[in-house]
This record gives C-alpha cells, sequence and structure tokens, in this order.
C-alpha cells in the first residue's frame, strides 16, 4: 500500500466493496442486464479489453484501437459483443483478487479469469473459453468504488472455428 490514510478496517472494508463492484460488473454482464453495467463504472472510465481481437474487429475511441471511454459506451460495447449476429449465454468466473489500496479514494486489482460463451449458428453449436486476467483501476466516487479502468490480459482460448467471423 502506498500513502492510503485508511486504517486496517476501513481497507479491509474497501476491498470487499471493490469484490462486490467488481462481481456485480460480470453478472450484469452475463445477465445481460445492460441499464445497470454502466452504473459500476466512473464517468472516464475506459477499456483496452479487445486487444486479442484482429485489429480490424477491436473497438477504437478517438482513432484509438481497443478503447472504449465512458459507461454507456462500455456497456454497448460489451452489449455488441454478445448480441450481434447471435444471443451469446456467457458465464464469467474471476478468482483470488490481488487488490491493493493505493490511497482512501484509490485502488488497483488483478483478477484472474475464465470466461465461457456459447451461441447457436444455424444447427451448430459454437463455443469461446478464455483464461486471463483482468488489471482494473478503481475510484472512490461520492463514497461508492466504481471501476474506472480495465484491461484483459488472455494465457489461452479455445474456441470453435470461426469464431472472429461472427462479428462481421
Amino acid at each position: 500500500m502506498t500513502e492510503s490514510s485508511l486504517n486496517a478496517a476501513d481497507m479491509l472494508l474497501a476491498i470487499e466493496e471493490i469484490k462486490t463492484v467488481f462481481a456485480k460488473r460480470i453478472r450484469y454482464m452475463d445477465m445481460k442486464q445492460w441499464d445497470l453495467y454502466g452504473s459500476v463504472h466512473t464517468d472516464d472510465a475506459w477499456s483496452e479489453t479487445y486487444g486479442d481481437l484482429p485489429p480490424d474487429k477491436q473497438p477504437q475511441s478517438n482513432g484509438q484501437r481497443n478503447r472504449v471511454v465512458g459507461p454507456q459506451a462500455l456497456a454497448n460495447q460489451i452489449r455488441y459483443f454478445m448480441e450481434h449476429n447471435t444471443s451469446v449465454t456467457s458465464v464469467h468466473h474471476a478468482h483470488q483478487p490481488e487488490i491493493e489500496i493505493t490511497s482512501a479514494t484509490t485502488a488497483t486489482g488483478i483478477w484472474p479469469m475464465e470466461d465461457h460463451l456459447w451461441w447457436r449458428n444455424g444447427d451448430r453449436d459454437e463455443f469461446f473459453h478464455g483464461y486471463g486476467h483482468y488489471h482494473e483501476h478503481y475510484r472512490k466516487v461520492d463514497g461508492h468504488w466504481l471501476i474506472c479502468y480495465r484491461k484483459l490480459t488472455r494465457l489461452r482460448v479455445d474456441h470453435t472455428p470461426g469464431f472472429y467471423g461472427r462479428l462481421d
């Protein structure tokens, strides 16, 4: 921890609140609650989560590839990814976070993750199964911890052939 004026009890409370906001984000995503998805992000939140996609499939913001900025844009992008061409059923898991409180109002976290996505393509079931880490930054705004930055790094991906083509 660096320069935090929080006592041990307040640090533990902050860590639990951050775990809760993260859990809400992945639940909102899996349940397709797009109206709530943005609510766990700061107004200036940004993500560079799509770097493993081919360059022509990566979202752009202000001309920068692999960048999505703002809670509504984040919700719209993940919704597009999950519902474009066909509806995807997803299950995301995150385990054993490493959360560091860096000040009374800022923190970072690394979450080992695994995601499963399934969809129907004509008469064929298809899937995507990824493994990696979420790297996030958090900020306390008006008494609530929110996500202000996210990057997903993948260690491995298994999927049926043609997965990236479904984004056309």
